[in-house]
């Protein structure tokens, strides 16, 4: 493909210890689906295989949904509307060598049912995993207009019972051991509550320690907690997601540092597994989700490279994966332009990184 970037190993720094030998699978190339599915995938591109085929399966990459007709000639082998790849692109989206999860956002602005989850799980092959955002009516403080203007108290913010009956139970029920990670994505606290960080935390601990557990129906999930907020990157916020079992998930995204500073996070949890959402490049702002939209679009191509922020990320997911950990990695077109091709990019930078780990680990 003439827009895929040379396969050349970056310099990075090391991340944890990497004591791993495992060895790629023989094969990653799934079948097409046949020729009557509403949405045909792309054919293979034995470089994406070849690439997929290199990497631990426990590492997962995958976009922000599929539903973005632009992405013709990378993943569908057409012209489709965003209408009919909403309903019928996750098949062939799954069909990709290298997306093995996708993060699946809609379930923020409606909480879907057990059934529509379970219509999702039947698209996809067995070793696939979703990530999945928890509904705003849990981890929104505000009742929010259609702009996004908070309206008034949202006083079902952090309900453990909701969380549960609304969130996990359905999500358990409908994906069962297809569960990646559940992420509680807490959306930017107004100042009264910055103010109450105690309080916050404490409620954010009540919720977690009542959601059921994950493992006995999905080995690899996990949940996972999000924020908008730099107050929350406080070692009491850390004990909160260690005494609970949750882990936090590195949101990329301007409102917060950058990843080089969020990591601490993550070591102050390990070991455990990695959960990150590319959201947004910082160049955009705080607010810019629609000037970046409206750059990208039809998100076909790498318009605004972030090769600092990649090999950052390249560096911690080789180290966890290289300890056996669970990484699961979705990422939005607002990241660089072109979500598949940000993960082409991505995937090259793990697996130079992973080669460089071993050369450092064996060397005499």
């Amino acid at each position: 493909m003439a827009h895929q970037p040379p396969l050349q190993p970056p310099l990075f720094a090391e991340f944890g210890d990497d004591n791993s030998d495992e060895q790629p699978p023989a094969s990653v190339v799934r079948p097409l689906a046949p020729s009557t599915a509403p949405v045909r995938p792309q054919p293979p591109d034995p470089a994406w295989a070849a690439l997929a085929q290199a990497l631990p399966r426990h590492l997962r990459l995958g976009t922000s949904s599929w539903t973005y007709p632009g992405w013709a000639g990378l993943l569908w082998d057409g012209d489709y509307a965003d209408t009919l790849l909403s309903k019928h692109g996750l098949a062939a989206y799954a069909q990709h060598p290298l997306l093995r999860t996708v993060s699946v956002d809609r379930n923020f602005y409606r909480a879907l049912s057990a059934s529509q989850y379970a219509a999702y799980a039947a698209q996809v092959p067995d070793d696939f995993r979703f990530v999945v955002k928890a509904p705003s009516l849990v981890t929104d403080a505000l009742v929010r207009a259609d702009n996004g203007r908070g309206q008034q108290t949202n006083v079902a913010f952090l309900n453990a019972e909701l969380a549960v009956q609304d969130f996990v139970l359905p999500a358990l029920e409908g994906l069962g051991h297809k569960i990646g990670a559940l992420v509680f994505q807490l959306s930017p606290l107004p100042p009264a509550l910055l103010a109450r960080m105690p309080d916050v935390l404490a409620r954010l601990g009540r919720m977690l320690a009542a959601l059921p557990a994950l493992k006995p129906t999905a080995p690899d999930g996990v949940v996972a907690v999000e924020v908008r907020d730099s107050a929350f990157l406080t070692p009491d916020f850390v004990s909160v997601l260690r005494s609970t079992g949750a882990t936090y998930c590195l949101g990329l995204h301007p409102k917060l540092p950058p990843i080089s500073e969020q990591l601490g996070m993550l070591r102050a949890l390990w070991p455990g597994p990695l959960v990150c959402r590319w959201n947004l490049n910082r160049l955009h702002g705080a607010y810019g989700y629609e000037d970046a939209r409206d750059l990208y679009a039809p998100f076909n191509a790498i318009v605004d490279p972030d090769p600092d922020t990649r090999l950052t990320l390249a560096k911690a997911v080789a180290g966890t994966i290289g300890r056996g950990q669970n990484a699961f990695v979705t990422i939005s077109n607002k990241a660089e332009g072109s979500a598949p091709l940000t993960v082409w990019a991505l995937a090259q930078d793990v697996l130079a990184a992973m080669s460089l780990r071993m050369g450092t680990d064996r060397s005499p």
